[in-house]
């Protein structure tokens, strides 16, 4: 009985390191193919075709679609949540937050952010 619990639990670990490492190569080709993304279902289409930058640096910070961030505005309004892209011509950028919110933020209304988690880090 006992050789059987420990040859279970070692057949449920190789079963999760096999599992993570295929996670990781699918995260690697997502990354080497220019895929981003954003596991969302509260985000339409619409929202992601409506975005004309995908990267971009905003002061002085290379940010990338899928990176977490913490944003604090002009009005002492705080959003935590992943970038969506920007928008050229309405010098805008659109996060999604945790509450599944869309918010387009205006570059020139943005006091300082913050990079919570670079999307594909464990790969740069």
């Amino acid at each position: 009985m006992f050789e059987f619990f420990i040859s279970l639990v070692i057949m449920a670990e190789i079963a999760s390191i096999f599992g993570y490492v295929l996670v990781v190569l699918k995260e690697k080709y997502y990354l080497k193919n220019n895929i981003i993304l954003i596991d969302n279902r509260h985000v339409p289409s619409e929202e992601i075709e409506d975005t004309d930058l995908f990267e971009f640096i905003l002061d002085g910070t290379k940010l990338k679609a899928g990176d977490e961030v913490t944003i604090e505005t002009k009005s002492n309004e705080k959003y935590k949540g992943v970038v969506i892209g920007a928008i050229a011509k309405e010098h805008s950028i659109k996060i999604v937050t945790y509450t599944n919110e869309i918010i387009k933020l205006k570059i020139d209304t943005i006091r300082q952010f913050k990079i919570l988690g670079k999307y594909g880090k464990f790969f740069n």
